[in-house]
């Protein structure tokens, strides 16, 4: 049941008294004994109710919270919660209310039954009245029937029960005595309103490396892990809790752990790893997007307004502090690993006895390639500052074959000789004459039969799928995002047919064509 403001959900104990006249079944409920108060948070009833009729179970929202409809949908669960977990909340909620105030005796429709059907649970007792379970809230709700009693469903109090009772909601009725409701604002809007609050929670989170602490520990209190990365308490207990909200780390009262994810995924030292990225996010794309509104009017990206650089001093930067591009290298081998295998795997390519991938980084790419073609010899071409830098994320163990990394630029100097040549999350990020240059230098080298396998996000034809990437290229350099048939015509310009594209469903998708 709702009360108003209040905002709550209890469970609990209904007593129902069933009777049976002239194959007639009657129910009358007589009290209910509250044992769980789910307190919601205080939302609008049109935002509420939204929630409710999406039918959501309750352990998502009273077990871990969740951000939904403007903020987190439960504060508390007070009770025992085992109580909740499972019930949908558009049949619970609505149900609850008809049990916990029931209509008029008067009011009653009384069914027929050739037999007295069984019944398993309270919540089948008006399985049959679909009308009385449609509440929204009726206007002047504030009058007392003879029983003391508030005639629309407000709180009373009886001397009788310990239980505060909390009426339901009617429909609103027009002067035509038709149903209507409010507008419903659809909850993906909601949370595209809100979208940057989790993304900023998680940035912070991983900026104090919250999961990092938690790692292999028991749970830990707010004040504990405060005192761990030197920070407040009241403003880590509110990122802790927006975390269990979002699903990142678990919550009893113990205190807080991580969830497999977190630990998978958001630990530094994990074997895939996106902490490297998400610092990367939080530190370099999170200030361009703050100044998308001046991307989007004047047409350029925003380095200037948002580092102070040039987007060519900045790129530079990555190189010439440590700390800097050991950052950088670490978002970069994040989003490769995870990629790796989808992208190996996406042709057959054990035609190929060498490989060269140009601008390959740390060689997650290329590691991944020889444990799944072990004749396949794969070298890693990049910068001189990006070679020097990459021991530190190297594979470790007896079985890891050998790649070799050779330092240079692939603009200026000679590539090495290869049956393959791989372009990973190259092409995007340059305008179309640094393209063609490259493209130009590939295909002068590449041999008849030879191919080049191109790494990168496919979209669609109509350039709206998948999201991530469109929204991606609202921050791009002067290169662009293309379509699998735009990829297509870029490598058959520069020799290379047979074009195939593979869309892996991982982050990366791959296009290989073939030196004619």
């Amino acid at each position: 049941r709702l009360s108003g403001k209040e905002h709550s959900v209890f469970t609990g104990v209904a007593i129902v008294h069933c009777r049976s006249k002239d194959n007639q079944l009657e129910t009358e409920v007589t009290d209910f004994y509250e044992e769980t108060k789910v307190k919601f948070s205080d939302l609008s009833e049109e935002l509420l109710w939204e929630y409710i009729h999406s039918g959501e179970p309750m352990d998502k929202a009273g077990g871990y919270g969740i951000q939904a409809l403007g903020g987190m949908l439960v504060e508390y669960v007070h009770g025992d919660f085992l109580n909740v977990v499972g019930f949908p909340l558009n049949h619970f909620c609505k149900k609850l209310a008809e049990l916990y105030y029931p209509p008029p005796k008067h009011n009653i429709q009384h069914k027929k039954y050739d037999s007295i059907p069984s019944v398993d649970t309270f919540e089948n007792l008006s399985d049959g009245e679909s009308e009385s379970s449609n509440f929204t809230e009726q206007k002047g709700a504030s009058k007392l029937d003879s029983g003391g009693m508030y005639s629309s469903g407000a709180i009373y109090n009886s001397e009788n029960s310990s239980s505060v009772r909390t009426g339901f909601m009617v429909p609103l009725e027009n002067q035509n005595g038709v149903s209507k409701s409010a507008a419903k604002l659809p909850p993906k809007i909601i949370d595209l309103m809100d979208g940057f609050r989790a993304s900023k929670a998680l940035f912070v989170a991983s900026k104090l490396k919250i999961f990092d602490h938690l790692k292999d520990k028991g749970p830990l209190k707010a004040v504990d892990i405060a005192n761990e990365v030197g920070a407040s308490v009241c403003g880590t207990e509110r990122l802790l809790d927006a975390c269990a909200a979002l699903g990142l780390l678990e919550k009893t009262p113990q205190g807080y752990s991580n969830t497999d994810s977190a630990n998978t995924y958001l630990t530094s030292d994990s074997e895939y790893s996106l902490h490297g990225y998400i610092i990367h996010s939080n530190d370099h794309l999170w200030p361009l997007f703050t100044n998308l509104e001046s991307a989007v009017t004047e047409g350029s990206r925003q380095n200037h307004r948002a580092f102070g650089k040039k987007a060519e001093d900045l790129f530079k930067d990555y190189y010439h502090s440590q700390e800097v591009k050991q950052r950088f290298m670490a978002a970069m081998h994040s989003i490769a690993h995870l990629t790796a295998r989808d992208v190996a795997t996406a042709f057959d390519l054990s035609q190929f006895k060498s490989a060269c991938d140009l601008g390959g980084c740390t060689g997650a790419l290329a590691h991944e390639l020889v444990q799944i073609y072990p004749n396949l010899k794969v070298t890693v071409f990049d910068l001189p500052e990006v070679i020097a830098n990459t021991s530190y994320f190297q594979p470790s163990g007896q079985h890891t074959a050998p790649v070799t990394f050779i330092s240079g630029d692939f603009f200026k100097d000679n590539l090495p000789e290869a049956d393959l040549y791989i372009l990973s999350r190259v092409l995007h990020d340059w305008p179309d004459e640094k393209v063609h240059v490259l493209l130009s230098k590939i295909s002068a080298v590449c041999k008849p039969g030879n191919a080049l396998l191109v790494a990168e996000i496919v979209l669609d034809e109509q350039k709206t799928h998948p999201p991530r990437a469109v929204l991606q290229s609202l921050s791009m350099t002067e290169g662009k995002q293309r379509s699998g048939s735009e990829y297509n015509q870029l490598l058959e310009k520069y020799g290379f047919t047979n074009v195939q594209t593979k869309i892996t469903g991982n982050l990366l998708d791959a296009v290989l064509g073939f030196r004619k």
